[in-house]
């Protein structure tokens, strides 16, 4: 287990490891292979237009970014196909299967891609900052460390607010947000980049505009390497107890968990 002990740790690590330590121990240290979600590669592909879309300076046409939603998506899927064609077997939201969420999602993404590159950025003028050597502030990647740990991750956005100050934006394309998520990219541009984040925010994808702000300017550097520490300590001690729970239903390694019989679906 030395190279988990020894990585770097995220956002996505850490919730997972508090929500359900066992499903943690599972995907990153038996290395079972997760069951596929369309909901999962929806929200790759529509990452992958908005930041095209933001880079090339919102000039990319509605067809432009429809296409490349639809070849990101359908690479996405037909690679997952290859390795579990029954469908039957994919996750899925909801009372529908998994061809159904497929499709389903298809058509949802390419809606929701046209309203952001129309309706909602010609009301929405947006400046993305940029770093002190010019690289634009997309999927922009980080290294801190925050609590004697190495923390890492990739922000969306770092939106310029004009008056100094950097606003993390994390784009949604699902329903679950994370305070956690947006906390972390707060202190890591003050930490990296010595910026001013008072606030952060989501664009959500499934209603077509922003969340109200959270504020950063209370947010301290302790407080979430906090929960960093906690997880790495735990990880490095080799602690992973099952929670089993309602998540066991959206678990995408739970085929190989012998603690999901213990909760009714």
């Amino acid at each position: 287990m030395s190279s988990i002990e020894t990585q770097p740790r995220s956002v996505s690590q850490t919730q997972q490891y508090e929500e359900c330590s066992w499903r943690f121990y599972l995907q990153r240290v038996e290395r079972v292979v997760p069951r596929p979600a369309a909901w999962s590669h929806h929200g790759t592909a529509f990452h992958a237009v908005a930041e095209a879309f933001e880079l090339s300076g919102r000039t990319m046409s509605e067809e432009e970014a429809v296409q490349l939603f639809s070849d990101r998506y359908s690479a996405l899927v037909n690679k997952s196909l290859e390795v579990e064609p029954d469908t039957d077997r994919w996750l899925s939201a909801g009372r529908v299967g998994g061809g159904e969420d497929i499709e389903r999602r298809y058509a949802l993404g390419l809606e929701q891609v046209k309203h952001y590159v129309t309706d909602w950025a010609d009301g929405h003028p947006t400046n993305t900052w940029s770093t002190p050597d010019g690289k634009p502030g997309l999927e922009l990647y980080f290294m801190v460390e925050l609590g004697g740990v190495r923390v890492r991750g990739y922000i969306d956005q770092l939106v310029d607010d004009g008056d100094g100050s950097v606003r993390p934006r994390d784009w949604k394309t699902g329903s679950m947000k994370s305070k956690f998520q947006l906390q972390t990219y707060g202190v890591a541009v003050r930490k990296r980049y010595g910026v001013e984040v008072n606030k952060a925010d989501w664009y959500l994808a499934k209603d077509g505009r922003l969340s109200r702000p959270v504020r950063m300017d209370g947010v301290r550097e302790e407080d979430v390497a906090e929960r960093f520490a906690a997880m790495d300590a735990g990880v490095k001690r080799g602690d992973f107890p099952a929670s089993p729970a309602f998540h066991c239903r959206f678990c995408d390694v739970s085929h190989a968990c012998s603690f999901i019989q213990r909760v009714a679906t």
